[in-house]
């Protein structure tokens, strides 16, 4: 087995701003503390030069091999530090993009423990976000049915979307958009009827789970796009 490589911990913002040997210590610097920005790095020294310079170099950007610099985004936490952090490890994330509102409208979800690609669905021409959330949860549920494939002990496996009002709706077994129906978007709405015909026949007991985008990041299953 290779030896697991030691991580530093920058805290720019924090109860006590410093850098940190382990993700423990740090964890202790950022839990509830509002408006918190650390990030690891490979090695002591530049973990002590990054805490040296301003936070803005290094929260929420991308490491970039060159060329011009990746806008910054809500940075995707390691995948050690999300088990650290508590995320069940063993679930499935799903996540939905939106050009406009309404817009061209994609939804994807994937694996946590492999990185794998489960699903991606569209483009549709015209939908929103929050339809497309809906969507992505009970597109999740369905694959993790043992009567659609999925397995036995898959029964238990929770499946995380950054969208409440996604999270409602599946709970309520109604997509409750406003979005009218058109000609362009009769086949979006022919999946959300059949979702909710999904969820009224097939109880399900995986337990479906906000992911908390302050504390661990951008959703793996994130396009992207922000």
């Amino acid at each position: 087995m290779a030896k697991k490589k030691p991580k530093f911990y920058v805290v720019w913002q924090g109860r006590s701003p410093g850098v940190y040997r382990t993700w423990q210590e740090c964890q202790a610097e950022i839990n509830g503390f509002s408006g918190a920005k650390y990030k690891s790095f490979p090695t002591i020294g530049e973990a002590n030069r990054a805490f040296g310079e301003s936070a803005s170099l290094h929260w929420g950007v991308a490491k970039s091999g060159g060329g011009e610099p990746k806008k910054k985004v809500t940075p995707k936490v390691d995948r050690e530090d999300l088990a650290a952090m508590g995320v069940d490890m063993t679930a499935w994330a799903v996540d939905a993009a939106c050009k406009g509102n309404p817009g061209e409208l994609e939804y994807q979800g994937v694996d946590l423990a492999t990185g794998t690609h489960l699903f991606e669905m569209g483009p549709y021409p015209e939908g929103t976000v929050n339809i497309g959330e809906f969507l992505a949860i009970v597109h999740a549920l369905a694959l993790l049915n043992p009567e659609q494939g999925g397995s036995d002990t898959q029964r238990q496996t929770a499946v995380y979307s950054d969208s409440q009002i996604g999270i409602s709706w599946v709970k309520q077994k109604i997509c409750k958009t406003k979005l009218p129906r058109t000609s362009q978007n009769r086949r979006l709405f022919g999946l959300v009827d059949r979702a909710q015909r999904w969820l009224m026949t097939h109880p399900y007991t995986n337990p479906v789970l906000k992911w908390q985008t302050r504390r661990w990041g951008e959703i793996p299953a994130d396009f992207g796009r922000k």
